[in-house]
């Protein structure tokens, strides 16, 4: 009886876990309910940047852990059009969000521009510090060979 028990509970989680929007999902062992999750987002305003996240996502419990990472690269153009319209203050602005917890707790990432590298910053974090410390990872896209590359030296001279 318990074998059937866990084979029912074993296929369902199998269904559920491939009804995902994730570009990866791993499972971290046969006796744990924890994943982790790689998540593609395009940015929305320099929509020739795509971001990878990974984060550790815990099916049964209030509060996902804080540890991610993050990786952007280049997919598509990137123009000087694209560029003047995004926040280019040295705190950037929130591009992605998602919600970690009930409990107030959210990953976000950051856009920042640095404009003496002419390079685009990607910042993600967590909303919450966790274990003495706000977690946090960097990705840099940049723009070098770029339609936005002659845009970005003309803002330096």
């Amino acid at each position: 009886m318990k074998a059937i028990i866990f084979g029912v509970l074993a296929s369902l989680l199998l269904t559920l876990s491939g009804c995902s929007d994730d570009a990866a999902s791993v499972s971290l062992g046969l006796f744990t309910t924890k994943d982790i999750k790689v998540v593609a987002q395009q940015d929305p305003l320099v929509t020739g940047v795509t971001c990878h996240i990974s984060h550790v996502e815990a099916n049964l419990d209030f509060s996902d852990p804080s540890d991610m990472s993050i990786s952007c690269r280049q997919t598509g153009a990137i123009t000087a059009e694209q560029l003047q319209a995004i926040d280019r203050s040295k705190s950037g602005e929130v591009v992605f969000k998602s919600s970690k917890s009930i409990l107030f707790k959210s990953l976000k990432v950051r856009r920042i521009y640095d404009a003496p590298t002419r390079t685009l910053l990607y910042l993600s974090y967590s909303t919450k510090e966790s274990t003495g410390s706000h977690h946090h990872a960097l990705s840099t896209v940049p723009l070098y060979n770029t339609q936005a590359w002659a845009w970005a030296q003309q803002q330096q001279e």
